[in-house]
């Protein structure tokens, strides 16, 4: 196991070259060797879209903000890095936790000679990938991914591939059709003793000269290994203490391995890379670049009540779906996904995502309101399912006018807003209520009390509203449905209380927002100069304020005064404070727990953090300049409803990491708040996160280690613990597809101790591979008087049979280029076939900005795609890339050089390439 720092890392974009596999706090580790590969593979892909749309690619630095600016086009705008970030960071997570959750799995490994099983690990874990892709689920792609990647790479540190002299990597590992040749039986002696165990290379002769393949044996727990055998090595290795001793790890750089050493790593990274860029033929520049994060940041999530009664509301959605579809469109904020989630009774979904704002429109133009009435629907299971396929960090608006009948999944939303960190805010209407009584937060009946604790839990909004009202409320939903939106506050209070709240508004911020909701509400907004405005001015000199049901919206008037502002409340009454702006200063956070083992590290808690323990965390601040921009000067543990503050303490990771340790932790809930220095403008900023954390005495623990198949039984082992109240726990599963669960809803867990159950998850046969399903179990202690949840995404991956790639042929190139390359053009014939395959499902250009066409002929009774490239010699590299219906890829790569040419034909008559020359200027003649 390469030594594993997990998330210590995050995202370095400016690495040091790669030296080391070795331990916490220094040298380059598995995070580190997956980083190098994928940011280089996505550069490498930006620059491919950018010269097939005919615009440059020239990041101005090496930040995340700028990486994305020159990926996205000059178009950008204000752009943040935190989901860029967000994304990497969920394969760079899940390639660290290989170490804690599959410690003693050989395959997971290539320990022990498992090289057929680490290969099937590999083959099964990339069609995963490819899958999730095309049904786009891209959290669980990059979570696959991080762990495919960690056993490739280990392929090179655990094995004597590199003590055979071997300096390019195996490329059998990620080819499923080919095996793993030339392995050691289980009776065949491979190392001599090293009583030092520090020996060059322990390898025996017969083995070097025979260049048979082996492993080091690995004894966790036993020092027991066939005769003869090479062990891994290290301390946590008790097989290492038995003839012959030593090992054969390359994990980390010492003065005996050294150059074997750097050789691994080079080749971990090549690897990386060329599994990458497998995944990237099979599913295109742009999805793959959707997958690692390269998106515009702001999604437009829907889920909307379509009962009789909603006929206003749902017009007013629709109207305000289209208005930011069609003013956005084409711009810097047009949203990177639309999602749309209708509910009724008893009928909710289905979810609907799509990249397309055309599609989107035409879907919310189909919803009508019909059935239902006044009662309680289903509006928590459509929020589940929003909850479960939005990307994490959504914003999703809920429009609806009755309350929850499905009360029960309160839970399972709560660890699913924790968990995917979504603020989640509701529109409540009601014409069976007086405006007046729409008016009085907190005490509108008990009807709509759980989706004021969703929307405070998540840092969303709940607005109460008339019908007639409606639409002076979604303004909030133009405000926050933009890119780079950040908090500078946000605070609750119930009861009201008098209480001045500060904000630190520095230079980046742009069209800073505030929402106050309550009733008789009464404040003074103060800016640094010492101007004034208080609540009965509503269109003063500091801002403009809209009231509508129980929102005030307050918006900055120019805002170019930085500084501490301040807003002063003078209410009794319950309220609510959110702050808005648009910056690329931001952070993300993970809470993470430290775990052993010979690869110690940090793994990101699935549920809420510890009681009596310290609170950990793991930072990342990101800004317009990347993060030698910024100074982190705070960590606090804020409570939302009170006073309470905690302040951390915090040490530089490097690439704007920290980590970060709380102790004491506040007791309610409570929120990460930073404030810092932008050494750009000289100016001292304000962020917090919204979503609501708190601790727990319970901890449930759970991991996947595999695929799910259509039609078969999976089951998911979860261990629950309690350091407080011991007794009969509740346990309560729930799956957003609705798959068939079975488990006992009652597990007995006694007092500083585990207990262990079972989830068998049913998917049925018809299931698509690609499914993403989201688990989540819940455990309850003896009274409700403690909780804890585990969420887990589950990938559905249909039977594979075909894994032979197409064949992709050059048989005709014409390339003569001057040095003027404006002057010529240049064109490339390819023939691509599939055999007994399962049928070509797409072929395209992969990198070029040329003109593509292809044309499918049968010869022989064998389908054979005939393609026709033609570009200019200014652009003098192609790639022709061919995908099955199961993945494979075949490719063919071509590259010109100015002032030579070569003009060649192989073997098929002309009349093939003139039909595909044929074919290509009718594409450019004919509509179609």
């Amino acid at each position: 196991m390469i030594s594993s720092v997990c998330v210590i890392a995050l995202v370095v974009l400016v690495l040091p070259s790669v030296e080391s596999f070795i331990s916490i706090g220094s040298g380059n580790t598995h995070v580190t060797i997956t980083n190098t590969a994928v940011l280089k593979k996505i550069y490498e892909v930006c620059e491919a879209v950018a010269e097939s749309e005919e615009r440059p690619f020239k990041p101005t630095g090496s930040s995340a903000e700028e990486l994305l600016r020159a990926c996205l086009g000059t178009n950008t705008g204000q752009v943040a890095g935190a989901k860029f970030h967000e994304a990497l960071n969920q394969i760079y997570m899940q390639n660290g936790l290989v170490d804690r959750d599959f410690l003693s799995s050989d395959p997971h490994h290539f320990n022990s000679e498992a090289f057929k099983e680490g290969h099937s690990l590999i083959s099964q874990g990339v069609s995963s990938v490819k899958a999730s892709i095309r049904k786009d689920n891209l959290q669980a792609a990059r979570e696959t991914l991080g762990k495919v990647l960690h056993i490739l790479q280990d392929f090179y540190s655990h094995s004597n591939w590199v003590e055979l002299g071997y300096r390019s990597t195996y490329r059998n590992l990620i080819k499923p059709h080919l095996t793993i040749d030339n392995v050691a039986d289980v009776g065949t002696p491979t190392c001599s003793d090293c009583a030092s165990g520090t020996c060059p290379n322990p390898l025996l002769p017969s083995i070097m000269k025979e260049k048979k393949l082996t492993s080091g044996y690995m004894g966790l727990f036993s020092s027991n290994k066939p005769a003869g055998k090479c062990s891994h090595g290290g301390d946590s290795d008790l097989s290492s203490s038995h003839n012959p001793r030593g090992g054969i790890s390359k994990d980390e750089r010492r003065a005996h391995n050294a150059a074997l050493h750097d050789t691994a790593v080079s080749l971990a990274t090549d690897a990386s890379l060329e599994l990458l860029e497998d995944i990237r033929g099979a599913v295109g520049n742009i999805d793959f670049l959707r997958m690692m994060g390269i998106a515009r940041t702001a999604v437009l999530c829907f889920v909307i009540d379509t009962t009789g009664s909603m006929s206003d509301d749902i017009a007013e959605a629709q109207r305000v779906a289209h208005s930011i579809i069609d003013n956005k469109k084409g711009t810097q904020d047009e949203p990177s996904e639309y999602i749309l989630v209708p509910f009724n009774d008893p009928s909710f979904g289905p979810l609907i995502r799509t990249t397309n704002p055309d599609k989107m429109k035409a879907e919310i133009s189909k919803l009508t309101a019909n059935g239902g009435g006044d009662e309680p629907e289903m509006c928590l299971s459509g929020l589940q399912l929003a909850l479960n396929g939005a990307p994490p960090s959504s914003h999703i608006y809920i429009f609806t006018d009755a309350s929850a009948k499905d009360i029960h999944l309160e839970g399972t939303i709560l660890a699913l807003i924790r968990s995917s960190k979504s603020t989640v805010s509701f529109f409540m209407t009601s014409k069976s209520r007086s405006a007046r009584s729409l008016s009085r937060q907190g005490h509108s009946g008990v009807d709509f009390q759980v989706y004021y604790k969703l929307a405070l839990a998540s840092g969303g909004q709940a607005i109460e509203v008339t019908k007639a009202n409606l639409p002076s409320a979604t303004d909030i939903i133009l405000d926050t449905s933009t890119s780079a939106l950040v908090t500078v506050l946000q605070r609750a209070r119930n009861p009201g209380r008098v209480e001045k709240f500060p904000l630190l508004l520095d230079a980046s911020l742009s069209n800073v927002t505030a929402y106050l909701t309550g009733t008789n509400l009464k404040f003074t907004l103060h800016s640094p100069s010492g101007a004034s405005q208080a609540h009965t001015v509503s269109n003063g000199p500091l801002a403009t304020i809209q009231a509508v049901g129980n929102l005030l919206r307050l918006q900055f008037k120019n805002f170019n005064e930085t500084g501490l502002w301040s807003i002063s409340m003078e209410s009794t009454n319950a309220y609510t404070i959110k702050v808005t702006g648009q910056s690329a200063i931001t952070f993300i956070y993970n809470f993470v727990e430290e775990f052993g083992g010979p690869h110690p590290g940090f793994a990101t808690l699935d549920g809420r953090p510890q009681n009596g323990l310290p609170a950990k965390l793991l930072i990342t601040i990101t800004g317009q300049k990347g993060a030698e921009a910024l100074k982190l000067q705070e960590v606090a543990l804020v409570e939302v409803s009170n006073v309470n503050v905690a302040n951390g303490t915090f040490k530089e990771i490097g690439g704007g990491g920290f980590l970060v340790t709380v102790n004491p932790v506040p007791d309610g809930e409570f929120v990460v708040v930073i404030k810092g220095e932008d050494k750009t403008t000289s100016s001292y900023f304000q962020r917090q996160t919204t979503t609501q954390m708190s601790l727990s005495k319970v901890k449930v623990n759970a991991a996947v280690g595999n695929a799910m198949v259509p039609g078969k039984d999976f089951k998911i082992s979860f261990t629950v613990t309690t350091n407080g109240t011991g007794g009969v726990f509740t346990i309560v599963a729930k799956n957003d597809k609705d798959f068939p669960l079975t488990y006992e809803n009652r597990l007995t867990v006694n007092t500083g101790s585990s207990a262990s159950g079972t989830v068998t998850v049913k998917p049925p046969a018809s299931t698509a591979s690609g499914t993403d399903v989201t688990l989540t179990i819940l455990a309850e202690g003896p009274g409700d008087a403690d909780s804890n949840y585990a969420v887990l995404r589950l990938s559905v991956l249909a039977e594979v049979t075909d894994f032979t790639p197409p064949k992709c042929e050059i048989v005709h190139v014409n390339a003569i280029c001057p040095n003027d390359c404006s002057q010529a053009n240049w064109d490339l014939s390819v023939n691509i076939t599939d055999g007994n395959g399962s049928g070509i499902e797409r072929v395209s250009i992969q990198k070029g900005s040329g003109k593509f066409s292809y044309v499918t002929v049968v010869e022989g009774g064998i389908p054979v795609v005939m393609a026709y490239y033609n570009a200019s010699c200014c652009s003098p590299d192609a790639t022709v890339t061919a995908v099955d219906k199961e993945g494979n890829v075949g490719k063919c790569s071509y590259s010109v050089e100015r002032s030579r040419g070569v003009s060649l034909s192989l073997s098929l008559p002309l009349w093939t390439y003139l039909l595909v020359s044929v074919f290509s200027i009718m594409r450019d003649v004919l509509p179609l």
